[in-house]
């Protein structure tokens, strides 16, 4: 059982690992410790081969309202060497989802905005409830998501990016699916459900395809064709050379 006062509990469920932040009294707001606590439970489920994805949410009302009050007014008042450890550990984080072998699932619920908003991007695949709201509102405190925004243009189109972080605005978990923001949307009342089946889809997959898969995809970005090709087919070849590619194929020449 996790422990209750935790700000960041990480809970098993058969091969999913669950990673609830716990400050619903504070709308679940990002701070230090709740960003430790993320990377934390993150490298754990990265080592435990036993994973085979990763489900991020938030207790109570909302997925993660961003940043901790006391975090912004700590911003306002820190030196440039300060802010720059700061923002560091946050890319720390968003890159750690990116190196992760298995995939990375935001389930939102409620709001996420701002860096919550930024969270849930950086996931390698998000899931809303039909109830859920999405928003950058940064830009009208005078704060630029900066590097949320590597991650958004790359989901998104430049326009799209451009309007979203510019404008401010919330917007539905319809909306964003027009946008490309999130995958798929789920009804309020079977929204945990969903999410569960979803995630145990992965138990049915390859863990080493997988892994290949998500490497070779964020690899390729920005890649000429012709060098984006030459790493398909270094991966191509790995592939084949793994126990479960080699054990699928024997399945499939007996079947047949």
């Amino acid at each position: 059982m996790p422990v209750e006062n935790k700000v960041v509990l990480s809970t098993n469920e058969g091969s999913i690992k669950r990673i609830t932040l716990n400050r619903p009294e504070k709308r679940n707001a990002l701070n230090d410790e709740v960003i430790a606590g993320i990377k934390e439970a993150l490298r754990a489920a990265d080592g435990d081969e036993r994973t085979r994805a990763v489900v991020i949410t938030g207790s109570g009302k909302d997925f993660c309202s961003g940043a901790d009050l006391s975090a912004l007014e700590r911003i306002s008042e820190s030196s440039v060497s300060e802010n720059m450890q700061d923002a560091r550990s946050l890319m720390e984080l968003f890159l750690l989802i990116r190196e992760m072998k298995v995939p990375v699932i935001a389930a939102v619920h409620g709001r996420a905005l701002a860096g919550g908003c930024g969270l849930a991007t950086a996931c390698d695949l998000v899931l809303a409830s039909v109830s859920a709201r999405f928003g950058y509102p940064e830009v009208k405190i005078g704060f630029v998501p900066a590097m949320v925004l590597a991650i958004l243009r790359r989901n998104v189109s430049e326009k799209q990016a451009f309007e979203l972080i510019t404008r401010g605005a919330e917007i539905s978990a319809e909306e964003a699916k027009q946008f490309g923001l999130i995958n798929q949307v789920f009804t309020d009342e079977n929204f945990e459900a969903e999410v569960s089946a979803y995630a145990r889809g992965f138990e049915r997959m390859s863990r080493s395809a997988v892994a290949l898969t998500k490497a070779l995809l964020y690899q390729i970005d920005g890649m000429a064709f012709g060098v984006a090709l030459g790493a398909g087919v270094d991966v191509n070849v790995i592939a084949r050379t793994t126990e479960d590619c080699q054990k699928g194929i024997a399945r499939f020449l007996k079947k047949t």
